[in-house]
């Protein structure tokens, strides 16, 4: 699975918006006056939740969005709107007497004690705008995504569908409450496993869930069907399709607040730039098992997701990966105060004596990338005879050793030119080098970086075993 360029791509989101706000604080004791903890309120932090919350992951995957939804003229719609323009996602809004929906949760050591909830009805009237707005604007875009979150935003979503179908813009829906129905003629529809279950009943196995499902589909006439299942991963229902089932990539959940939003965002920004559906609910798979290791309504960045699936793909992706995509994932890995170690070399007929080194190198830092000499440069250093394993070879085998992060190539004589782009934390060299003769230092120890030189195994060569099978001939 290759991730494509989401830059380009142009999606609308529509739904109930809402502000999420955080109290934090030391729960130290326990009230005189009730028998609940008192929380010492020491930070607040305010986020963009519900539809606003799918705008957000929207952008931080680098495609492009518009919010449509309906606030008040209050401190909450213009705290939420700044949460927005801040995130570089446009806004438009109908304004409502009923006011901006807010949800506040009081925590402590990152648990949840109370959350208190600001709403109010929206009427009819604020809703019909709604739909005459969507409809106004629905062809500009490549993708709707209709976040329902039973508040009232989408008493007319019906109309909403109509207006994207005649325009021929896919429209996926995150839905709520027992009529799915009303979303008929919708490209998709994901319910979570209880949603789904609400409609159709239980369903203990797979089985269940895609026999169910395919019905489900027949009867509201939907193109697709995507159940969320939790632990148990994702089912994907097409017509004339056969379904695409996938386990859970979480290994730790620490929050589910918000996954839903990212699973629809991703599903869309992917599938709205060109992937398959099937593609995309794998991508929208990995981007959950990020998220819930979150504290609260959280996004996933694009670079956050082209490490997971390389983490999880590293076999197939090893070539897939651009400087620039590798040159992301060091900053990410920097920024979280990982030491990103650098090492170079051609790397023919990988043996003991390069894993030795290679081992060596990672234990100097947290992340070792390696940098791969291409087929031409490793002619002009070794001979017309050389390279006897191919680059795509070189840096699959190198791509499977548990001690390598990245792998990627370069042309030139020296990697000079790739670690100044890199800025390693350690660049690592094997052999009697001095660290000053090492091509890329000078840049290193401008950036603050250190140049290590490593022990020479000596007894192992490509060259010697080359040498060796051809007097064996």
């Amino acid at each position: 699975m290759k991730m494509h360029d989401f830059s380009k791509t142009k999606i609308l989101v529509v739904g109930d918006v809402m502000l999420d706000q955080y109290w934090s604080g030391r729960a130290g004791r326990i009230s005189p006056e009730a028998p609940v903890p008192v929380v010492k309120v020491a930070d607040e932090d305010v986020r963009a939740g519900g539809a606003a919350n799918v705008a957000l992951n929207i952008a931080d995957l680098g495609a492009q969005v518009q919010l449509i939804g309906i606030v008040g003229r209050d401190s909450f719609g213009e705290q939420l709107s700044q949460v927005l323009k801040d995130a570089d996602v446009t806004s438009d809004w109908v304004y409502s007497e009923a006011g901006t929906i807010c949800k506040l949760r009081v925590l402590s050591h990152h648990q949840q004690l109370i959350r208190m909830d600001f709403e109010n009805a929206v009427p009819e009237k604020d809703a019909q705008a709604l739909a005459d707005l969507v409809a106004s604007q629905v062809a500009a875009f490549d993708v709707v995504v209709i976040s329902d979150y039973a508040k009232g935003a989408l008493q007319y979503v019906e109309k909403m569908i109509e207006a994207a179908k005649r325009q021929d813009v896919p429209v996926l829906i995150d839905p709520k409450g027992d009529d799915f129905t009303r979303y008929s003629g919708a490209t998709l529809v994901k319910p979570n496993q209880g949603e789904f279950e609400l409609i159709v009943g239980a369903c203990p196995t797979e089985q269940d869930v895609v026999e169910r499902g395919e019905k489900l589909i027949r009867d509201i006439d939907i193109d697709a069907l995507l159940v969320t299942r939790s632990e148990h991963g994702m089912a994907l229902v097409e017509q004339g399709a056969k379904p695409t089932l996938l386990k859970s990539q979480a290994q730790e959940v620490f929050d589910v607040t918000g996954a839903g939003d990212t699973v629809i965002a991703t599903l869309a920004t992917a599938f709205g730039s060109g992937m398959s559906l099937p593609d995309s609910v794998r991508l929208a798979n990995e981007a959950a098992s990020i998220v819930v290791r979150k504290v609260g309504t959280s996004t996933v960045t694009r670079v956050e997701l082209e490490e997971q699936v390389y983490a999880s793909q590293r076999h197939q992706a090893y070539m897939s990966m651009s400087e620039d995509e590798v040159e992301a994932l060091i900053r990410l890995a920097q920024e979280k105060g990982e030491k990103v170690v650098f090492t170079n070399g051609c790397f023919d007929l990988l043996h003991s004596g390069h894993v030795r080194y290679l081992n060596e190198a990672a234990k100097t830092g947290d992340r070792l990338v390696v940098a791969v000499n291409s087929d031409e440069s490793v002619k002009l250093l070794k001979g017309d005879s050389r390279p006897i394993v191919p680059l795509e070879g070189r840096m699959e085998l190198l791509s499977a050793l548990s001690c390598v992060d990245w792998v990627v190539p370069f042309g030139e004589e020296t990697p000079e030119r790739l670690i100044c782009k890199l800025k390693p934390d350690v660049l690592v060299k094997g052999g009697d080098y001095k660290p000053d003769e090492i091509a890329g230092a000078q840049c290193v120890w401008e950036n603050g970086g250190e140049v290590a030189v490593l022990s020479f195994w000596d007894g192992y060569s490509t060259t010697n075993m080359v040498d060796k099978i051809q007097a064996q001939e």
